[in-house]
């Protein structure tokens, strides 16, 4: 994503630092984007890699918590707004798959295996999934997404607890 995008973003949202810092809030939104690439990584190592990746050596040691604070300051509010920016379809009406007769083809896809933290204001809202013998384990999102056929470019996104039923989700993306 182009550093001019990201920042016409940062200023829609008010996201955009209100001061100097040593992390600007362009910079968190990109190693916000990398920690959901890789969610088993770690941040500090995510953060090590976006480094490398500029080559020439380049040593930024931040802590854990300086990257925390990056991704609460950072908030939801402009991966969002990039999303519904980027987010649509791709393919032209000649690109195999993606038509059926005059008609794009689509398609629903639902999750129910993103864990989150066991905290209060989770389990408030998510509540924790039913199992046979009872509730288990940690609150999950219940993630639906609207996929294009043939490109699987991502056309829209809704989350929130699993018992939401998939249907109501589907009727959320279908605008």
């Amino acid at each position: 994503m182009p550093f001019e995008l990201v920042d016409a973003v940062l200023e829609q949202t008010r996201a955009t630092e209100q001061r100097l810092r040593r992390l600007p809030s362009r910079v968190g939104v990109y190693f916000v984007l990398a920690v959901a690439l890789f969610p088993g990584v770690g941040s500090a190592k995510v953060w090590a890699s976006m480094l490398a990746g500029l080559g020439a050596g380049l040593r930024v040691s931040v802590s854990d918590k300086a990257l925390r604070d990056l991704r609460r300051r950072v908030g939801a509010a402009p991966v969002k707004a990039l999303f519904e920016t980027l987010a649509g379809p791709v393919a032209q009406p000649s690109t195999p798959g993606v038509r059926f007769g005059r008609y794009r083809t689509v398609a629903f896809d639902g999750c129910v295996s993103i864990k989150v933290p066991d905290t209060d204001r989770n389990k408030s809202w998510l509540g924790k999934l039913r199992a046979a013998h009872g509730v288990t384990g940690y609150p999950v999102v219940k993630l639906m997404t609207l996929v294009e056929t043939g490109t699987r470019a991502l056309l829209g996104a809704v989350f929130g607890p699993p018992a939401t039923a998939e249907t109501d989700y589907a009727r959320r993306l279908l605008g």
